[in-house]
């Protein structure tokens, strides 16, 4: 296996060799960069495998056809660190790479991997994996976007109920494969939405405090508009039941949790927010 995670200041690549060392593999420690010197290694050693981010494999292959270096022995590849769109997995596939995608962090090791079904990933036995709403602590239902949040019960380095900051969903139902834990969609973005608002910032623990206080309000949105010096913030709720004095209530909380005012605060049907895992959305224009 040609492993080209960094092996500097980060326990990716260790962690990757490690497990292929488990499997009995040899494998060549290759690192990041040195583009043309990996190329060079690969037509030499002849690996069957590569593990590292997908966009490196890319660049990789497509070096090789440049530069006519024959990586022809590589027909499997464990890529992690970033999204592994299926336009690039199909890509890879046309070139003779079987491409399958690992979702690990530093902190808690892998986490969940993709199977020969292509649906999902599978939580790794080891982790007890919820999906929570970003700012909060409380779990989302199943297929709604939320803040990866893992417990890993490892006596030497303990965590529970560490925030990823991640972004997935739950899938219903076992895979197909006949693995029965959990599955996830796959990596979709970062839970941290932090943004500054007229020189202040705010957070989207925040935004879920201002849920917290009023009763029936059940997912909301944090809008900010405008050009740049001109900002205009938007409050969104869904809430199912008579919403009379919600929308002055819930400015008055919005002033008071993050000292500024809402330019606009508006009431909406259950269902009507996107399912996208952000409860802040800057939408403000920078050109």
């Amino acid at each position: 296996m040609h492993n080209s995670f960094s092996y500097h200041l980060t326990p990716g690549a260790w962690i990757m060799e490690a497990g292929a060392h488990a499997l009995g593999c040899t494998v060549f420690p290759g690192g990041v960069g040195n583009t043309e010197l990996q190329l060079q290694a690969i037509a030499e050693l002849r690996p069957d495998a590569y593990c590292g981010t997908p966009s490196f494999l890319r660049i990789l292959v497509e070096k090789a056809a440049e530069t006519g270096v024959s990586i022809a022995s590589i027909q499997k590849a464990l890529v992690s660190g970033e999204a592994f769109p299926p336009s690039l997995r199909d890509w890879l596939m046309e070139r003779g790479i079987q491409g399958y995608q690992a979702y690990a962090t530093a902190d808690a090791g892998l986490i969940a991997y993709e199977t020969e079904a292509r649906q999902g990933l599978v939580v790794d036995e080891g982790i007890l994996l919820e999906i929570v709403r970003p700012g909060t602590d409380d779990p989302v239902p199943e297929g709604e976007v939320g803040e990866v949040v893992v417990s890993v019960f490892n006596p030497d380095y303990p965590l529970v109920r560490f925030g990823t900051g991640d972004l997935s969903a739950l899938l219903p139902g076992p895979c197909p494969t006949g693995r029965s834990n959990t599955r996830i969609k796959g990596w979709m973005g970062r839970a941290d939405q932090t943004t500054k608002v007229r020189g202040m910032f705010v957070h989207a623990s925040q935004v879920g405090d201002i849920v917290k206080r009023h009763a029936g309000v059940q997912r909301a949105r944090l809008i900010v508009e405008g050009e740049m010096a001109q900002d205009r913030m938007i409050f969104r709720v869904e809430h199912a039941g008579p919403a009379e004095g919600l929308e002055p209530a819930l400015a008055a909380t919005i002033k008071d949790i993050t000292k500024l005012r809402a330019d606009q605060v508006q009431v909406v049907p259950p269902g009507t927010l996107p399912n996208d895992g952000k409860v802040i959305e800057d939408a403000r224009k920078y050109d």
